[in-house]
């Protein structure tokens, strides 16, 4: 069925077409052109009768200028969002807009032109179910008769199009490239219409048109021609002759079949219910080889039932030498001559058009994404000093190293399946069921007056101290919190506990007023030995001060639901139970409930700290590409530096945001420390010289603008001078750091697929419990732990070896003293590896500084990386790294007998008997994973042992 026409005499070749049945649309929109009249005059000028749209269109037009500046701004102001609703916000309104202005032309030809068309996400062109539900969504967003949903007639495309046709949806069809293909969307068309029809719609207000692409055929097929050519191809003149010739002939052909089709009784049929043909619509007819005319894919492909969408350039050159003929259907036998010959000479034409559908779905979607770039780019500039800055310096081979990932994961949607939690971006394993911190902080801030309730009960109470007993990511992030905030008046102090060490538990007992504080006893598994045993021995003393029957209104619980220690909270009556996500690990755990209900209980503003940390969340979401999204960024750089020998992260912070470096090294550290490989996060290192480092270090700057140190300015500003490798972080507020833990959550997670591992596991920690576990259990059946055999003993130290590094180091220190055996060990050091000074002793400032000036003359004089960690709380941050990860540590364990000890409940061992079975226990598996290790017992002095010690590793030093 062919719509009747009405002859128009003009000079104007635009509306000339219209004699020959063929509609003028204009494939380009913007914002300026509907604003200032200009598509208006396009309508009354030139008889244009549509508009296309599409996302590289609307990248050139929201990124390449101005025009949305104020309506971006004015959007933004009204509460943060993300790049994709930014995006969608302009777009419909531009769409809405050219809609109305083309509603009178919709009108005046009973809807069979007056469209405009808008695109479904690039990104779903091989998901069907997701592009009839982002197409529905459209359709109803606009909410406009003359809209039309572009749907690319990919294979997946077709059964997504009869669906919506089968739901009243005008859809433009897009990427057809092959005749079958649009064989295959014209029979989903038909299909559509029936199905709509059985429903009890009207298919006279459905309508559809099939947009088959014309000039980017010949582009390809004529570099094949002239590479052949150039070749000296014997067929060289037969090549020739077709060269310019196959994307007409095919589009020839394609108008042939619809003609046969609106023949056929099927079309019949549905005709005379009133239904519209799908028409043809010629798309890519811009000439792009300068040697053909300009307005060659206009002049050729002219027939009834057909839209020719022209770029604006095009438009103007027909306008101006345009000579308009029917003609379609001349030289059909001509046509298929040209395509015969094409097979005939091997051009593969099948071949062509579907590569050229894989590229067109890609360059839509590298368009989709540099628009969502330029989005997130101008949202970032709104935000200012609301979003936590981020720059990098690099050296230049690890830059483009990066460079090229970036473009690799941008292409590969790493964002977009992150969202979506596909395993396969790590190893294909349980990794999907570990991402429900991605959404973590939405929830809280639905479900936030659960905490500020909480927060009225404490306050309300008067408790003067808040202690929390926990390990690893039930406790790091708490106390990122306590020592960045302090204390909250009206509030009790928060203070962290995450020791088994006798004298730190007695040193906080001494602190607090047992009868006036609250217990938060924090553990995921609720089976973890150190919260158990330390809610045991505070439990009952509690009980001791203000009655057994009272001492569960002092506690609090924080563990996943069906826990052992879910369990024994109702047992014991505890004051509140909150839950924890099984979805999210211990060390992604910090903006749920484990982190929460601290911050709620310390006084923290919590709508305050969860509406900052919701604008990173936005800013590392599905819609961001990767070198707008900071999280994946970052993630990219710390993968790369893994992979490349940079595998050591020294964190520098603020001094009121440092102990944000000891939550990053748990989250590092235990969950890319794996399977030989990983990232060795750097704590509390002091600031150097760029002489002290070597080449495998990269430095991450978290300032804090508000409270800024000039020394450590000055030395990174030193460090990125000497070519070492910054990433620079700030921010304006410390209600900002909950920026930082998404943030960098987000790139952990990257950078553990960039890696190849599973970040979200931790199978060394496991064994250290497991040995530590055996070794209580002895005592609990003898009274005694295994007796061990010393490698020296002297001086007051007792030092200790598995036997192949006691044979390694027996041979090379020559001589059996402290000081030999010492010298022998720092001496495995060599340059890409780093030491580590494992400490089962209190964690207070006096050891703290001893060990951190130790360190420091390590770095200073054997030129590798240093940590620092304290037992048991290492065992479930860095000990995963320390086992799993790269064999390039030196291992100085550093034990002592308890000057007083602590029982324990209910149980034969004590704490002192605890902290020495994980620390040997520790040992042990650092032996069995053949790393390089040495345990020095300093006995019950131990400031004097420290001293001996430090002699030692002065003496070994020079």
């Amino acid at each position: 069925m062919t719509t009747a026409q009405h002859p128009i005499t003009t000079e104007n070749p635009l509306q000339q077409l219209a004699n020959f049945g063929q509609s003028v649309w204009l494939d380009y929109v913007r914002r300026s052109l509907i604003a200032s009249g200009g598509l208006a005059a396009l309508i009354r000028n030139d008889g244009l009768k549509g508009v296309t749209s599409n996302p590289s269109i609307f990248e050139k037009a929201i990124g390449g200028s101005t025009d949305y500046d104020e309506d971006f701004a004015r959007f933004v102001a009204e509460g943060d969002r993300s790049a994709g609703e930014i995006y969608e916000h302009l777009a419909i309104g531009d769409i809405k807009a050219a809609a109305d202005t083309l509603r009178g032309v919709y009108d005046e030809t009973g809807g069979t032109d007056g469209f405009i068309s808008l695109e479904v996400s690039p990104y779903l062109a091989l998901r069907t179910e997701d592009t009839v539900i982002e197409a529905r969504r459209l359709w109803n967003a606009v909410d406009r008769p003359n809209l039309m949903v572009k749907v690319p007639g990919t294979e997946a495309g077709a059964p997504a199009i009869r669906t919506l046709i089968g739901e009243g949806i005008n859809i433009n069809v897009t990427l057809l490239f092959s005749q079958e293909a649009y064989k295959a969307v014209a029979e989903a068309y038909l299909a559509g219409l029936e199905d709509y029809h059985a429903k009890g719609g009207n298919i006279s207000r459905v309508a559809s048109v099939a947009s088959f692409f014309v000039s980017r055929i010949d582009t390809a097929i004529d570099k094949k021609i002239e590479t052949r050519i150039a070749a000296g191809d014997p067929k060289a003149e037969e090549l020739a002759a077709v060269k310019g010739k196959v994307a007409i002939a095919n589009a020839k052909l394609a108008y042939e079949y619809y003609q046969e089709l609106i023949t056929t009784p099927r079309w019949q049929k549905l005709a005379q219910l009133g239904a519209r043909p799908q028409r043809l619509l010629w798309a890519s007819t811009g000439t792009k080889n300068k040697a053909y005319s300009d307005v060659l894919y206009v002049e050729e492909l002219i027939g009834p039932d057909t839209v020719n969408t022209m770029p604006p350039a095009t438009m103007d050159a027909f306008r101006d030498h345009g000579r308009p003929r029917q003609s379609l259907t001349e030289d059909i036998e001509g046509a298929k001559a040209v395509l015969a010959s094409a097979e005939r000479l091997g051009l593969d034409l099948d071949g062509v058009t579907n590569q050229l559908v894989t590229e067109g779905v890609q360059q839509f979607a590298d368009a989709f994404d540099g628009l969502l770039g330029a989005v997130a780019g101008k949202r970032r500039q709104s935000l200012g000093t609301k979003l936590n800055g981020q720059t990098y310096s690099l050296p230049p081979a690890m830059n483009e190293a990066v460079k090229t990932r970036l473009d690799q994961l941008r292409i590969a949607g790493l964002q977009r399946r992150l969202w979506a939690r596909d395993a396969s971006l790590w190893t294909n394993s349980d990794e999907a069921k570990w991402l429900a911190w991605l959404d973590i902080v939405g929830i809280e801030q639905r479900d936030i007056k659960v905490l500020t309730d909480l927060q009225a009960d404490i306050r309300n109470t008067g408790f003067k101290h808040a202690l929390l007993l926990g390990m690893g990511g039930s406790s790091l992030g708490p106390e990122v919190l306590t020592r960045t905030f302090g204390k909250k008046e009206g509030y009790p102090e928060l203070l962290v506990l995450d020791s088994t060490d006798p004298q730190q538990i007695a040193s906080f007992e001494r602190r607090i007023d047992l009868a006036n504080t609250v217990f938060i006893v924090s553990s995921k598994s609720g089976s973890t030995l150190e919260p158990n045993i330390l809610k045991d021995y505070f439990f009952d003393a509690v009980g001791k001060a203000i009655g057994q029957d009272k001492a569960g209104s002092r506690f609090i619980a924080v563990t996943d639901p069906g826990s052992h220690m879910q369990q024994v909270a109702e047992e014991d009556k505890f004051r509140h139970i909150f839950f924890g996500d099984p979805g999210i690990g211990g060390r992604y755990s910090v903006l749920s409930n484990f982190g929460m209900v601290p911050a709620a209980v310390m006084g923290l503003d919590l709508d305050r700290f969860l509406t900052a940390t919701a604008i990173m969340v936005e800013s590392c979401g599905p819609d961001a590409p990767p070198l707008e999204n900071p999280g994946i960024l970052l993630g990219t750089i710390l993968g790369i530096g893994a992979t490349t020998g940079r595998d050591k992260v020294t964190v520098i912070a603020s001094p009121g945001i440092s102990d944000v470096g000891a939550w990053l090294e748990q989250l590092l550290a235990e969950s890319t420390g794996k399977q030989g490989h990983g990232i060795i996060p750097v704590d509390a290192e002091p600031l150097g010289a760029p002489t002290v480092y070597g080449s495998d270090r990269i430095f991450a700057y978290l300032r804090l603008d508000s409270a800024p140190d000039e020394a450590q300015d000055a030395a990174i500003a030193a460090l990125e001078q000497a070519g070492q490798p910054v990433v620079r972080i700030s921010l304006a507020d410390p209600y900002q750091i909950g920026q930082e833990f998404y943030r960098w959550e987000v790139a952990t997670a990257v950078a553990g697929s960039v890696i190849g591992i599973n970040a979200f596991n931790q199978p060394d920690v496991e064994a250290s419990k497991i040995a530590t576990r055996q070794l209580t259990d002895e005592y609990e059946q003898t009274g005694k732990l295994p007796e061990e055999t010393p490698l020296l003993s002297a001086d007051g130290l007792t030092l200790y070896a598995d036997p192949k590094n006691a044979e390694a180091l027996s041979a090379a220190a020559g001589e059996k003293t402290v000081d030999a055996v010492i010298k022998a060990h720092l001496a495995r050091a060599r340059p890409g590896d780093y030491a580590a000074l494992l400490a089962y002793i209190d964690h207070n400032a006096e050891n703290t500084a001893t060990l951190t000036a130790l360190r420091t003359r390590i770095r200073d004089r054997l030129k590798v990386a240093t940590c620092v960690g304290f037992g048991p709380r290492f065992l479930h941050s860095t000990g995963q790294a320390y086992k799993g990860g790269p064999n390039s540590g030196v291992f100085l364990q550093i034990t002592a007998d308890p000057s007083a000890d602590l029982a324990v409940p209910g149980r034969k061992y004590s704490f002192g008997v605890v902290i020495l079975a994980q620390a040997r226990g520790d040992f042990a598996v650092l032996a069995e994973r053949d790393r390089r290790a040495l345990r020095v017992h300093l006995g019950s002095d131990v400031q004097g042992g420290l001293k001996r010690l430090a002699r030692a590793i002065d003496n070994a030093l020079t």
